[in-house]
């Protein structure tokens, strides 16, 4: 929870000193689309689920989990905050919701120059690593609701922005990769 805690803050400050309206936009998680409303109640229900069964599993020592394990799991979680850091770096619109704003404009230096959704492929990484730096090997069973439901977002957006943000097709055919490179 530490490394989780920090990362967060960490982040957080950053934003609070070198972008602030981004920091406030992120803030907003009101969603206007009924698909997303959707998609964002099953992606906080298993994102939950990340953190609730890890913790049933510790109370009713389920797993034995090394403690080298939850090392890796430590890592994975501050390297999936340290791609959305980078994310958050490159792209001022990245914001907590699928919108298009006045001045928005395709961004594709950085992470994304590589695929077209880093923050998302950070916030996996993140959640896998959760449930080892829990020390839970039950825990992984929510990887895969979360993970389809991240899956399930990224599409509806990607549909969203190639209807409303200008120059997006043109970017999904320049940069092919939507989550992982070489896979999909």
């Amino acid at each position: 929870m530490l490394v989780f805690s920090v990362s967060i803050m960490l982040i957080s400050v950053n934003l609070y000193k070198n972008d602030p309206k981004l920091l406030e936009r992120r803030f907003n998680r009101t969603e206007k689309q009924k698909s997303q409303k959707w998609i964002q109640l099953y992606i906080f229900i298993a994102y939950i689920g990340v953190f609730i069964l890890p913790s049933l599993d510790h109370r009713f020592l389920w797993s034995d989990v090394p403690f080298s394990v939850v090392i890796v799991g430590d890592v994975l979680v501050a390297f999936g905050y340290f791609v959305i850091f980078l994310v958050l770096k490159a792209n001022s619109f990245a914001t907590a919701t699928i919108e298009v704003s006045p001045d928005h404009k395709v961004i594709s230096t950085g992470p994304y120059a590589i695929i077209r959704h880093p923050m998302y492929l950070g916030a996996i990484i993140m959640l896998f690593g959760t449930p080892f730096a829990l020390g839970s090997w039950w825990g992984l069973l929510m990887f895969i609701p979360v993970t389809i439901s991240i899956a399930w977002r990224l599409l509806d957006e990607e549909k969203f922005l190639s209807k409303s943000l200008s120059g997006y097709k043109d970017y999904c055919q320049k940069v092919r990769y939507r989550l992982a490179p070489f896979i999909w």
